[in-house]
């Protein structure tokens, strides 16, 4: 399986919008199921053996998904959705998607589904240290943010920028909420972001897997995934931390289309995703599934406990994006 760096740190497959090839009465119709990201080709492989269902691939974007969903509601194409949570906040609050509780939804953690099914997860990623741990120089692997304010990190701490990349915003709530912060007040973060400027950072406006395999980056703000993708598929030394005070869960999540042309479909698929078997299928790309289903112990070893996760906690995605752009405008006023 391969995963391409640049889907992965922005969390999305970024290729141009495609039309849907028309589905049969046994087929269903998914946008943004990508084959490249989360082994979605492994996912539909797996529903067309196991539910009898043919989903084709689909590599738009969320932003993509949202805006053809939009554009067909009076006549939909699609059936379900896949996207990242803030989209499917607002496909809910547009009423563009219907109610669907699948199986398990029960299992889904709360703050990671919306009430009514509208929006639920299917596996999610968490805010940590993606670690070069040869390139670190000697210096200790780092387990908390206050330790990259320390000299022996000095010009080894890479974030992307949290005014233009959500990997950066996600991490810079992250850093936020390890000091007291909230998403109404981001004074902790911005404080946090101004101390670790005099330890000379490295600020790529976009992904940077590579810069942390090379070693040019030894130390990145990212998701857990990317971390251990390198560790178990990369040449060199390579570790994911989940910072010792606090951190964030990123969900992706899916829903049934409003008027969905092949709806009793989409609801198997639906289904079959939240079985044990379709949620062990995210593991294949290093994310976590949203119910805490019982792995292989070759599988859960690649991961860290459950006890370390513990710290990562949901939020309120909705207020998080509705508050992005004013902490991106503070971030470029008092750290930039």
């Amino acid at each position: 399986m391969t995963i391409k760096s640049t889907l992965l740190a922005a969390g999305l497959a970024l290729a141009p919008l495609m039309a849907a090839a028309p589905a049969s009465a046994q087929d269903a119709i998914c946008y943004n199921c990508p084959p490249q990201w989360a082994d979605w080709a492994s996912m539909l492989e797996a529903i067309k053996e196991n539910v009898g269902i043919a989903m084709p691939h689909d590599n738009k974007n969320s932003g993509q998904t949202f805006a053809q969903i939009m554009a067909e509601r009076g006549s939909p194409v699609a059936d379900v959705a896949y996207y990242g949570v803030t989209t499917g906040i607002k496909a809910a609050a547009e009423g563009v998607v219907e109610a669907y509780k699948p199986a398990h939804f029960d299992e889904i953690p709360d703050g990671l589904k919306d009430p009514d099914g509208r929006w639920f997860t299917v596996h999610s990623g968490t805010i940590g240290f993606f670690v070069n741990v040869d390139a670190l120089g000697g210096a200790p692997v780092p387990a908390c943010f206050a330790d990259l304010l320390k000299p022996e990190y000095e010009g080894m701490v890479g974030y992307l920028d949290p005014s233009s990349a959500f990997v950066g915003y996600a991490g810079a709530v992250a850093a936020n909420l390890a000091f007291g912060g909230d998403l109404d007040n981001f004074d902790p973060g911005i404080d946090y972001f101004k101390k670790l400027a005099a330890n000379d950072p490295i600020v790529p406006k976009q992904t940077a897997y590579a810069r942390v395999v090379s070693g040019e980056i030894p130390i990145l703000f990212d998701y857990d995934f990317n971390a251990y993708r390198a560790k178990y598929t990369e040449d060199g030394n390579f570790e994911f931390v989940l910072p010792c005070e606090a951190s964030v869960v990123v969900p992706y999540v899916m829903s049934l289309v409003k008027g969905a042309p092949h709806e009793e479909n989409g609801k198997k698929v639906l289904d079959f995703i939240m079985s044990d078997e379709g949620q062990a299928i995210w593991t294949n790309a290093f994310l976590r599934p949203a119910r805490d289903i019982e792995l292989p112990e070759e599988i859960a070893a690649k991961f860290l406990p459950a006890s370390e996760y513990a710290r990562a906690v949901p939020v309120d995605y909705a207020k998080m994006e509705k508050v992005q752009a004013g902490f991106g405008e503070r971030y470029l006023d008092e750290v930039r």
